[in-house]
């Protein structure tokens, strides 16, 4: 099962990112969405599993603030803010985060931490990234996307 892995788009789907989503089976975001007309976009491309970030306000009551998800084998934990993260993640594999803009990839205590990094309008001079992940058999492999981008 190929899996996109993205967050904080803030209002913005890159055509590079739209690429990655045309052959993804799934698609998990970490909040900072902005707006529901990317929920309603992203929603064209796979099954999407979406939580809610500190800037989806009132538009975005309906979206969850924390979700689990089981894909390929693999139980997904989606939170915006990995502050906000349980400390029992009982029968959790993998964690997918967002809100720093950065984008980790980490194993703690045999749970996988992954923040796809932004994909959305650049901020913090930081690079513009995301996720594509495989989910067989209770396995994930994970691949890292870099959307080239311009310096100004």
């Amino acid at each position: 099962m190929k899996l996109a892995i993205l967050s904080d788009t803030h209002g913005l789907l890159r055509p590079e990112v739209l690429e990655h989503l045309n052959t993804a089976d799934a698609i998990l975001h970490g909040g900072d969405i902005n707006k529901q007309s990317i929920v309603d976009e992203l929603g064209r491309y796979a099954p999407l599993y979406v939580v809610r970030g500190n800037n989806d306000k009132a538009w975005a009551e309906s979206i969850p603030h924390h979700l689990t998800v089981t894909l390929g084998g693999v139980t997904f934990y989606l939170i915006h803010n990995i502050r906000e993260v349980p400390a029992d993640l009982s029968g959790v594999d993998v964690v997918v985060f967002g809100h720093s803009h950065k984008y980790m990839q980490q194993e703690k205590n045999g749970v996988l931490f992954l923040n796809p990094g932004s994909c959305g309008p650049r901020r913090f001079h930081q690079e513009i990234t995301m996720m594509i992940a495989e989910a067989t058999d209770g396995r994930l492999r994970i691949e890292r996307i870099t959307i080239p981008h311009e310096v100004k």
